[in-house]
């Protein structure tokens, strides 16, 4: 089910009757980030409630967040979830407040892999909450006999009218980057130029955008093909559709998500309660077996079940991963020029 918002209202049903919410927590993350048991299970145990709205873009958690902090709204957040690029921007414009450690009695249980990255040194502002992959989905029931291995597949005529792709700058542009033999990382004006064109090329072949639900619309059958996050192709599969997950020659790309807490967050102390009953093993666990989340815990692992734990949607290879590219951060500068070309890809 897709959260949206989990209100004062849904929390206090899950509290006995003599007992009443002292705090409320505003949690602002992606759609189906965060169980709604587990959500109900920390307010049960603090006496916290948790209103849980969601965003769909990086672009979009930055652009609220920046008016927020910038108009002097009365309005706040307490948690957040950017993917790696978009916190050390927010890290570097001093949205973002440094983490009390002393508070995170948990933070040893994280995957040292996913610790100290070059986006966050020392983890000063955040804690990993999930890492995954954005790839290639074909329903098999509807194209079992196309050839998919690679990202310049996808530019194939046989696909017009079919693709869905992430509503997503970074993606898009790693996706023809990667076509054109660039970096997936290029900071270079005349390679994202290019890129450009090469997206405008693919534009006959795209049926829609979307980032808010993207796993739907296999489920309705909307489309067959097209990009897609790990943790929804694993749901998908989940429900029964026979969807391949494929990881493209010319490499998959990683993201790293991580809670933060803004600088203008109003409930800190139960935003760091928050974070660290996320990184209980058994919470973990439980995220990871419901959404498909793959989470940086090493205690949760030893918890799943085998056909989770060794489920390749959601743990690829050392090879894939080798083989992949994370998101780096480009600076504003580089970063301005992708949104110009983006705006104009999607006006046409």
């Amino acid at each position: 089910m897709n959260i949206r918002t989990y209100s004062l209202a849904v929390a206090l049903a899950t509290l006995p009757a003599f007992s009443v919410a002292q705090e409320r927590l505003a949690v602002y993350a992606w759609a189906e980030y965060l169980p709604e048991a587990v959500l109900h299970a920390f307010t049960k145990e603090t006496g916290v409630a948790v209103d849980y709205a969601s965003f769909d873009s990086n672009e979009a958690l930055y652009a609220k967040l920046k008016l927020l902090q910038t108009s002097g709204a009365r309005e706040s957040y307490d948690v957040i979830f950017p993917s790696s690029y978009m916190l050390s921007k927010m890290a570097r414009e001093n949205m973002l407040q440094p983490l009390d450690k002393s508070q995170l009695p948990h933070f040893g249980q994280l995957d040292s892999a996913l610790l100290n990255r070059d986006f966050d040194k020392g983890n000063t502002y955040s804690m990993p909450y999930a890492f995954g992959s954005t790839a290639i989905a074909v329903n098999r029931d509807e194209l079992p006999d196309a050839s998919v291995t690679g990202w310049a597949d996808l530019w194939n005529s046989d696909f017009n009218g079919q693709l869905m792709l992430t509503d997503d700058i970074r993606e898009n542009f790693q996706m023809a980057l990667l076509t054109l033999g660039h970096s997936a990382n290029s900071k270079d004006g005349q390679e994202v130029a290019a890129a450009y064109d090469k997206l405008v090329a693919l534009k006959d072949n795209v049926l829609l955008y979307n980032s808010d639900n993207p796993r739907m619309p296999y489920v309705t059958g909307e489309t067959s093909i097209g990009l897609l996050w790990s943790d929804q192709a694993y749901k998908t599969q989940q429900d029964g559709l026979n969807l391949e997950y494929v990881y493209p020659e010319e490499g998959a790309i990683f993201w790293v998500d991580s809670a933060a807490i803004p600088a203008n967050a109003r409930s800190v102390d139960a935003a760091h309660r928050f974070l660290d009953y996320l990184m209980r093993p058994e919470v973990a666990a439980q995220i990871i077996t419901e959404l498909g989340l793959a989470v940086p815990n090493r205690g949760a692992k030893a918890l799943l079940p085998a056909d989770v734990a060794n489920n390749p949607v959601l743990f690829p290879s050392a090879e894939v991963v080798a083989n992949g590219h994370f998101q780096d951060d480009l600076g504003d500068e580089v970063l301005a020029i992708y949104e110009q070309f983006w705006v104009k890809l999607r006006t046409q």
